[in-house]
Order: C-alpha cells, then sequence, then structure tokens
C-alpha cells in the first residue's frame, strides 16, 4: 500500500544511517514476530527507540505518539510523513480505531505501554490502552525488550538527556522479541512478567559479563591509579588505587608459588587488610572464603570441612582476639608477610601504575573469562541450621555489580561505609567488589555494631552511602548527631525486614530517609531496591516514584521473576501473593557439595526464594514474609512477621534496641500447627488476647502459648536465629 511503504522509505532513509553510525544493533528471536499484523509493546528508555526498534525489525513500524509530541512544529511534518497515529488521553477512540485498521491491514503497529521515558532505567506501570487496541483489533502482542540503552546520551542517566559524552560509538544495542500473545492472554501482569523475562534474557548476553571478576578490579583500580581506594576507619591509614593493586598483586604471586589450594579463607573483620587479602586471593586466580567468625567453633569447622579450607589469611592482633577458631594447617599472618615483601609490591605498583591493563593481566595471569567458574564461596547465614556453602561463580558477581551499578549510578565523589563483614553477603559484593570493580572510594570498620564510631567516619571522611541492616541502623539512633551525617545522600537497608516505625524514627531524629532492598545469599546478593525519586529539571513535571513505603523496591535490571503456589508450584499473576521465583545472571550455581538442597531449590534457572510476596503495578516488590516464617493452620498460611508487629504495636514496644518478641511455629495435632510467642519481657497473656480480639486479628492468628525468654535469639546480622527460636519453643514449661 502506498502509505505502508512511504513510512518504510521515510524511515529507512532517516533512520538508518543515523542508528547504524551511533549503534551497533543486534536483533534476537525474529521468529517470534507473526507474519500478519499484531501490536509491538517495547520498553522505553531513550528518545531513539523508535528508530533503534525499526533499525531491528525487517518490517516497517507505525507507532502511536502521544499527541502532544505529534503536534510539536519540529516533529509535526515528520511524523505525519511516517504514517505515525496521534492519541490523547481525553479522546482515544479514533487512534485506537485508526491503529485496528492498520494491524487489520496486515501493518506492525507499535506502543510504548509506559506512556513516557524511565528516569531510572526500570520498568514503569504499563498503561492499559495497548490493552484496548488489541482487544479492539483482536490482535496478538508481541513483547519487545531494548537492551543497553540505558546509559547512552538519549536516557536520562545521569539525571540528564543529551548532555552527557558518550561511552563508545557504535553503541551496542540488543533488542529481543518475545513470543506472540493472544489479545486476551495480553493482560498488564502478562506482559510485565514477559517484558522482564526478555530483559533478564538480553542482559545475561552481555559479553563483559564472562569477564574474570580479577580483570574487572584490575581495570577497575587501574582507573584514576592516585585516587585513594581505601581508608582504613581504625588507624585512618589509606591505599590508593595503584598502592592496593600492587600490593595485592604482589602477594597473589606469593600464594600462587606457595599454595596449590584453590580455596584460601580469609578470617579478618572488614578492614584495609581485609580488602588486600580478597583482591591477592582473587588476583592469584583462587577462591576467598570469608568466614564467619561470630558463628562458633562447631559451625566453622564444618565450614572449614566442606569447603576443604587448608590455608587462612588473618593477622596477628586479631588471631589474639578469636578464642576458640578451628585455624586451619596454615595461617598466613599479613603483619608479618607484607613488610618483607616491600620490594615486590614497590614493583608491583610501579607496573600497574604504567603498563596497559591487558598487559598486566597477561603478567598476572588471569584468565581471559571467568564465566561459570567458582570465584566467591559465601556460607549462609544459618538460620535454620547448618550453614549453607553457596557457590558463586565470576558472572554472578560481575552481573550483580552491574546491576547494581545501574541501580545507584555513583558518582566519582561518592564513597562507601565498609563496616559489614565480607563473610556477609552484603558486605562481599556491596561494600568490597562493587567499589573495587567501580572505582568507589571505601572507608572500612570492623564492628557495624559501633555506632557512634560509625557515625563520626561518615562524618570525618565526607561519606555518602550507608548500606546496612536494620539492626545496625537502630543503633545510629542512639549513638548518631543529624550533623554527622548531613554527606549521606543514600541510606539503604537488607538482610532483614526494615521495620515501618524504625525507619520513621530515623528520619525524624536524624532528618535521612531510610530505603530498603531486598536480596538473598544466593542471589549475589542484590535484587531490588528502593531508590530516592529522580531529580526533575522543571518544576511540576511528573515524578515517577522509585520508592514505596512497605516494598523492597523495583527489581534490578536483568531479573525476571515469577509468582508460584507455594505448594504446588502452579504459576500465578505477579499481582498474587505467593512464592517468589527469580532468574538472572546473578543466580547463584548451587551449594557446595550438596546436590540435594540445590535441587530443591533451583530449577531450570529459576530460583525458588523461600519469600512470599507480590508486586504491584508499578513494580514494586512486596515481600510478605519467609515461607519459614508461615504456619499452616487448619489449612490457612498464618504469617509470623505480620503478628509480630501487630503485637509490638499494640504493646507500644517499637523503638526498642532489641528485639522484644518473636514468633514460632510448633507442631500441634488437632490444627498441624500451633504458635509460640517467645517473649523477652514480661505479657498479661489475657491482655494481649482482647486486644488482638478487639483489633479484628483472626483468631487463628493468636498466638496460644507464650514462652518467656532472657533474649530473642539472634544472629550477628541481626536476624532472628530460627533454629534457637525452635529450641526455646520445645522448652517445657509453655504459658497456655
Amino acid at each position: 500500500m502506498p502509505s505502508t511503504s512511504r513510512t518504510e522509505r521515510a524511515l529507512y532513509l532517516l533512520g538508518r544511517p543515523l542508528v547504524r553510525c551511533f549503534y551497533r544493533v543486534t536483533a534476537l528471536r525474529l521468529e517470534n514476530l507473526p507474519a500478519g499484523g499484531f501490536l509491538l509493546v517495547p520498553n522505553h528508555i531513550t528518545w531513539v527507540d523508535a528508530l533503534i526498534l525499526q533499525f531491528a525489525c525487517p518490517r516497517p513500524i507505525r507507532y502511536v505518539i502521544d499527541q502532544e509530541y505529534y503536534y510539536k512544529p519540529i516533529l509535526h511534518p515528520i511524523l505525519r510523513t511516517i504514517g505515525c497515529i496521534p492519541i490523547s488521553k481525553r479522546q482515544s477512540h479514533a487512534a485506537v480505531r485508526a491503529a485496528a485498521e492498520k494491524i487489520a491491514e496486515g501493518e506492525i503497529v507499535c506502543v510504548f505501554p509506559e506512556g513516557e521515558l524511565e528516569r531510572r532505567g526500570t520498568l514503569l506501570r504499563l498503561q492499559r490502552g495497548y490493552e484496548v487496541i488489541a482487544r479492539h483489533a483482536k490482535a496478538q502482542v508481541v513483547p519487545v525488550w531494548l537492551d543497553q540503552l540505558w546509559g547512552s546520551i538519549f536516557s536520562f542517566q545521569g539525571g540528564r538527556f543529551f548532555r552527557k559524552i558518550p561511552k563508545r560509538i557504535r553503541y551496542p544495542v540488543t533488542v529481543a522479541f518475545g513470543e506472540p500473545l493472544e489479545a486476551k492472554a495480553a493482560d498488564v501482569a502478562t506482559v510485565r512478567e514477559e517484558l522482564l523475562k526478555l530483559g533478564e534474557f538480553c542482559f545475561s548476553r552481555r559479553p563483559s559479563l564472562d569477564r574474570h571478576l580479577a580483570e574487572g578490579c584490575v581495570r577497575g583500580l587501574k582507573r584514576r591509579p592516585f585516587a585513594t581506594a581505601v581508608v582504613d576507619g581504625t588507624d585512618h591509614t589509606q591505599l590508593s588505587r595503584g598502592k592496593l593493586l600492587g600490593a595485592a598483586a604482589a602477594f597473589s604471586r606469593f600464594l600462587r608459588k606457595e599454595f596449590p589450594d584453590g580455596r584460601i579463607a580469609i578470617v579478618l573483620p572488614a578492614s584495609k587488610a581485609s580488602v588486600v587479602a580478597n583482591l591477592a586471593v582473587m588476583l592469584a586466580n583462587k577462591v576467598p572464603v570469608d568466614l564467619n567468625f561470630t558463628i562458633g567453633r562447631a559451625a566453622n569447622e564444618s565450614c572449614c570441612r566442606r569447603a576443604e579450607l587448608r590455608v587462612a589469611i588473618s593477622a596477628t592482633p586479631f588471631i589474639e582476639r578469636v578464642k576458640d577458631f578451628p585455624w586451619p594447617e596454615r595461617v598466613l599472618k599479613l603483619d608479618d608477610l607484607l613488610p618483607h615483601m616491600k620490594r615486590q609490591i614497590i614493583l608491583w605498583w610501579i607496573l600497574s601504575t604504567i603498563l596497559p591493563a591487558r598487559l598486566l593481566l597477561r603478567l598476572l595471569n588471569i584468565p581471559e573469562k571467568g564465566g561459570h567458574a567458582e570465584a566467591v564461596l559465601l556460607f549462609t547465614s544459618g538460620t535454620t541450621g547448618e550453614p549453607k556453602a553457596a557457590v558463586m561463580s565470576h558472572r554472578n558477581v560481575m552481573g550483580n555489580v552491574s546491576q547494581f551499578r545501574e541501580l545507584l549510578d555513583a558518582k566519582k565523589t561518592d564513597a562507601i561505609l565498609a563496616s559489614l563483614p565480607f563473610f556477609h553477603t552484603f558486605g562481599s559484593t556491596v561494600t568490597l567488589w562493587y567499589p573495587l570493580i567501580e572505582g568507589v572510594r571505601i572507608v572500612t570498620y570492623p564492628n557495624p555494631l559501633d555506632a557512634g564510631k560509625c557515625a563520626a567516619l561518615i562524618d570525618r571522611c565526607k561519606l555518602t552511602f550507608l548500606l546496612l541492616t536494620p539492626t545496625f541502623l537502630r543503633l545510629y539512633l542512639r549513638k548518631a548527631e543529624p550533623e554527622q551525617l548531613k554527606t549521606l545522600r543514600l541510606i539503604i537497608t537488607g538482610a532483614e525486614k526494615l521495620p515501618l516505625d524504625l525507619a520513621s524514627h530515623f528520619e525524624e531524629r536524624l532528618h535521612k530517609k531510610v530505603f530498603e532492598g531486598y536480596g538473598l545469599t544466593e542471589t549475589a546478593p542484590v535484587v531490588s531496591v528502593n531508590l530516592p525519586n529522580p531529580e526533575l529539571p522543571k518544576l511540576g513535571e511528573h515524578v515517577q516514584p522509585s520508592s514505596r513505603l512497605g516494598s523492597v523496591g523495583r527489581l534490578a535490571p536483568g531479573i525476571a521473576a515469577e509468582i508460584r503456589e507455594p505448594e504446588t508450584d502452579q504459576k500465578l499473576s505477579l499481582y498474587d501473593s505467593g512464592m517468589l521465583w527469580l532468574r538472572g545472571v546473578n543466580i547463584f550455581e548451587g551449594y557446595l557439595h550438596d546436590p540435594k538442597r540445590t535441587a530443591e531449590i533451583l530449577r531450570d534457572g529459576w530460583l525458588k526464594t523461600g519469600d512470599v510476596g507480590r508486586f504491584d503495578e508499578d513494580g514494586f516488590l512486596y515481600i510478605e514474609g519467609r515461607l519459614s516464617r508461615f504456619s499452616k493452620i487448619g489449612g490457612e498460611m498464618v504469617p509470623h512477621e505480620a503478628i509480630e508487629q501487630k503485637i509490638i504495636e499494640l504493646l507500644g514496644l517499637s523503638g526498642r534496641d532489641e528485639r522484644p518478641l518473636a514468633i514460632v511455629g510448633v507442631q500441634d495435632e488437632a490444627k498441624g500447627e500451633a504458635l509460640v510467642l517467645l517473649s523477652a519481657i514480661d505479657i498479661d497473656v489475657a491482655e494481649l488476647r482482647k486486644k488482638l480480639q478487639e483489633a479484628g486479628v483472626p483468631n487463628l492468628w493468636i498466638p496460644k502459648h507464650v514462652q518467656r525468654v532472657d533474649t530473642i535469639p539472634v544472629l550477628a546480622s541481626g536476624k532472628l536465629d530460627l533454629k534457637r527460636c525452635q529450641e526455646c519453643a520445645a522448652m517445657n514449661g509453655v504459658t497456655r
């Protein structure tokens, strides 16, 4: 038809030379495109998405354009010439009819369902207009994902469009077309799920993710080699990036020569020495295993045995402090070894400064690819029993660093407080490997419980990022002053649920908003995070929300999700409550020497998180509790955390430094399970039951037993120690 050929000629003549000059477009799954007319629904990242999409698609595309842009004097002649269909929210009927007619004539019609450009690089709410067009036309809907455009000059990365220097010329872009959906099946939840899956498919194909983690660190540290890499918060000594790389390189040569072991234990708190040790083990192409020195001898013996650890790196002062630790055959003391390597350190420092990265990597014998090979071994916190050894590949860590980089969008002036121990998954990826690869300055401090010292360091070193658990955050309420935290621009909590009262008290007293994220050891760990709303250049512009109270934020780029029924694994809508399953480059490789438990949670690349959750229409994830923190009573799933929060609220127990109570499920012959309330304070049981009933709490949710304990068992991270809680609940003397 004349209009179609005109559209094709105009788009190809105007768009193809521009796209080819600046972008290298790879189109995937073209076989999914139906032969006739259909509706195309892509994500919307940049001002040139339409050009990129047309370049990737073998057939002409007709776009549905917002009327405001369609009639702009500069754009109108072009948009009219290429046959775009104008649409307005108030009068959409004509546009719907026009789109349906073109689809019926065998054309491809494209609607950007988000309705606006993304300001954070994450998928926004999908508007329902595309559903109306699809059903009116009885057309198939094809989701399509445009990947890697976030960060280009036409995206809002960095808080601005256009005013950016291109990171590279011929910017690589991947466009993936999904399987067609029938109009009736293409609801917003389904299309959102399919778009996320396409995003994960594209993200996982990025070549940079196959790099060896050591290569990522070397390239990161070589940028601005004289800038400070790490400051030790205990003595305020510091290492430049070049010096850090020199020290780690020299030590790595010693490790390669003296020890054939594939894994080396590191027993140190967060410190300058721990950074050097972890980097040196990685440069030696070995696996660093940071051990949790707070969990006791028996648990660490199990860790050493499972990981076959025969060599450990530590330091004399710390060895003297850690009592009853099961040290392996050889213990390397950094304070003894490094002074004797002074000449080698200076040599490697000079080489790391003057040599190009490629030659330096060759001298250090760093493999060209890391891929699925084991990079880091992390032990889970052991909340429900013996710690499990989670194998993190190079792809896992490099992928999660890339995901976190896109979320955080750090500046050259940013700096992180690294007080979480590196045996903690949050500390490992976010405050160790991420800063090394991305060139973000860190200030280490060995004790996250010492909030007073940490607050002083934030003030002294002008830190901008504070990443910690809610348990540690609570300590800042007592020990920090508002002026000490004035340089912080982002506070993120993870590892456990952030109580809303804690967040509000923190903001009220210290004038800083707290944002909650979500992750697991098995996800390397970052899955989702709330972030501050993007700054807008003009007053009165629409604000795209980047956080939502009670949620754990939007998914990081490159992560797909499904919600399934907990017992049958039947797939549900993303908007239903159920078991959260995830897929992405950051999903771990499995548990070391434990195929049975690996098979229980890893299936066809999908991870069963063990968490019950749901999404809202804006894509925010809500975690409603661990499955292990639900009891099935009389056929109903009863959430422990929701009951705990209700009791805390009714008894006025919020704001306490320590956890006052915990709900535990125990076996019950009559109803399968019964609830036991562990309490570290005296509670009038009759009064509590009365208050819960008056508050409208269902009878099934009201604890039948109360067990008085001295303290609620928690781990060093602040997480509830479920194993010990079960032991307390099983004790005699339960009050009925």
